[in-house]
């Protein structure tokens, strides 16, 4: 017959002391070593980003960040590592968005309008709308005639040679202008990849009051602290090892002086 729903157990289950073999020993679950020998556990996941084969161009910029820490930069190429101050740059960002050129469809549909104006014989008084200006030869003539009103420049340009004398053109003429850390943000503000650099000619009225707020900014950073930016120079720190090094080399020298000194 099969199991009974009201199965009970025997009285000599119940009425058993405890036997000595009941007592449980040693812990619950028992530790089983892994083998990660081949064909046994699967191996630990490890940070393998030490022996991977980079790219060519990270290869590259990440050795050039190394050597232009390592190296002594002159002050011409160290003034790109002072961006500008982080709340100056929201609300210059934030000024600059209103002023970003029309894209062709929006261009070919203002002159198709100024067209038609034209030719029904009503004159147009609504003057050119004030832009951005990018391309690195037209700030360069916007600041030798003296246009620009304010010059934003990428750090990030590559080579640097390309934006190297703008600062020093910029101080000469007394144009307020200022470094931003990445050339891809400036492109997006003329509808492109990226942008060299970007001037303002003129602001409308309304946004008077905060350009000028932003210039002071700029002006106090960069214009006015000219000297300083001259005559810092950047890099000259070592690694790791080295520095270890040096401070070895230091202290036994320090503990020469005092051995000769206590004599």
């Amino acid at each position: 017959a099969g199991p009974s729903s009201t199965w009970q157990p025997s009285a000599w289950l119940l009425t058993r002391g405890p036997l000595v073999g009941d007592v449980p020993s040693g812990p619950v679950f028992e530790a089983k070593k892994k083998n990660f020998s081949v064909g046994g556990d699967i191996q630990p996941k490890r940070d393998l980003s030490r022996y991977v084969r980079w790219p060519k161009y990270v290869r590259i910029q990440r050795q050039r960040k190394i050597l232009y820490e390592r190296l002594k930069v002159p002050p011409a190429i160290n003034q790109f590592t002072n961006c500008l101050d982080k709340n100056v740059s929201i609300n210059m960002f934030k000024l600059l968005h209103k002023y970003r050129p029309e894209s062709k469809a929006e261009k070919k549909e203002r002159l198709q309008g100024l067209a038609e104006k034209k030719e029904a014989g009503v004159e147009d008084e609504s003057k050119k709308p004030i832009f951005l200006k990018c391309g690195i030869n037209h700030i360069a003539k916007l600041c030798e005639q003296k246009k620009a009103q304010l010059v934003i420049v990428a750090a990030d340009v590559d080579p640097i040679e390309l934006v190297l004398w703008l600062p020093a053109v910029c101080r000469k003429m007394d144009i307020p202008y200022c470094i931003v850390k990445s050339k891809s943000r400036l492109g997006a503000l003329v509808h492109q990849k990226t942008a060299t650099a970007i001037a303002l000619t003129a602001v409308r009225p309304e946004d008077r009051h905060d350009f000028s707020q932003v210039v002071t900014a700029v002006r106090q950073q960069y214009n006015e602290n000219a000297k300083q930016i001259e005559r810092t120079w950047g890099g000259g720190i070592m690694g790791v090892k080295s520095q270890a090094a040096t401070d070895k080399m230091e202290r036994a020298i320090a503990k020469e002086a005092a051995k000769k000194a206590m004599m």
